[in-house]
């Protein structure tokens, strides 16, 4: 069992984790939510230093990391979260080796552990339709939250992108929307008919009605005239998909999986929906040509005589 780390009110980071942190909000224009999770990464490595390792940022060797990971290991801590942390570790070492701040970099001989490929759980198009027919169309909420499916089915958004969506990145008369998504990379969207009639209704019939007509700058409101929030939405999403009787086990990217598996089932091209989607990296965007094949297995075993 691992020896506890001892948890404190008040916590200041080493002057070169403070350093890194900003340049990281400055340089590379992360999200907060993901700033977030460097912050307390790094939190835990500081805390691990002090209370267990009895070493310093500066003079831990490679062993010393191994250490830390086997520490997280033993603590029942998730492979994914512990091969996050490891990649936290590296890039703040890289920075301060490339900057000189260190002599050298102790992570580089540590080796991430390895990590079966997740296959992201795609609901159906019939529901998918359940969902969108969900909210009760005759109230503004309900109004806002067709609005948002059918956004969100529409164009891929995440939930974080649909909440801090500006009001005026949305263009209905061309059908686009454009959109900052991860490390503040804009893309643009096309929309569908039914996504631009909702919204249109959204912002003559329900955003006056929760704004109470005071400007607010995000496209989508919450009850109380504030900007919505993720946890809010995600929330929202999950009762409505309980409402229509989906009781499968929903994650916040559900809408963007969907989008992305049944473009692909209905012909679209990888690197379009990687477009779409605003990967980097095209291999992202290949986890979903696997749905896609599974689910044509799946349907071929069911469906053929021989199958």
């Amino acid at each position: 069992m691992a020896k506890a780390i001892k948890s404190k009110k008040t916590f200041l980071h080493h002057p070169k984790v403070t350093e890194f942190l900003s340049y990281l909000q400055l340089t590379e224009g992360l999200s907060a939510n993901t700033l977030s999770a460097y912050q307390r990464d790094l939190k835990l490595y500081q805390a691990w230093l002090k209370d267990i390792c009895n070493q310093t940022i500066e003079g831990i060797s490679a062993e010393g990391i191994e250490s830390f990971m086997l520490f997280l290991q033993e603590d029942g801590r998730k492979e994914k979260s512990n091969a996050r942390l490891l990649s936290t570790l590296k890039r703040f070492y890289q920075w301060g080796a490339s900057n000189e701040f260190f002599d050298a970099d102790p992570t580089a001989l540590v080796r991430a552990p390895k990590l079966p490929k997740s296959i992201p759980k795609v609901i159906t198009e019939a529901q998918v339709e359940a969902l969108l027919y969900s909210p009760d169309e005759y109230t503004p909420l309900g109004i806002r939250d067709r609005a948002i499916l059918e956004l969100m089915y529409a164009s891929g958004l995440r939930v974080s992108e649909v909440v801090e969506l500006p009001f005026e990145q949305l263009n209905l008369s061309a059908g686009l929307v454009q959109v900052t998504g991860k490390g503040s990379k804009e893309r643009i969207v096309p929309l569908g008919e039914l996504a631009i009639e909702w919204l249109e209704k959204y912002i003559k019939e329900s955003r006056p009605v929760l704004t109470k007509n005071k400007w607010v700058n995000t496209l989508f409101i919450s009850r109380i005239g504030r900007p919505m929030t993720r946890q809010t939405l995600w929330h929202r999403i999950k009762n409505l998909a309980f409402d229509a009787g989906i009781h499968v086990n929903l994650s916040p990217h559900t809408l963007r999986h969907a989008f992305a598996t049944h473009l692909i089932n209905h012909g679209a091209d990888l690197r379009t929906v990687q477009l779409l989607l605003g990967h980097s990296d095209l291999s992202t965007t290949q986890i979903y040509t696997h749905v896609a094949k599974e689910r044509l297995h799946k349907l071929h075993q069911q469906h053929h005589p021989r199958g």
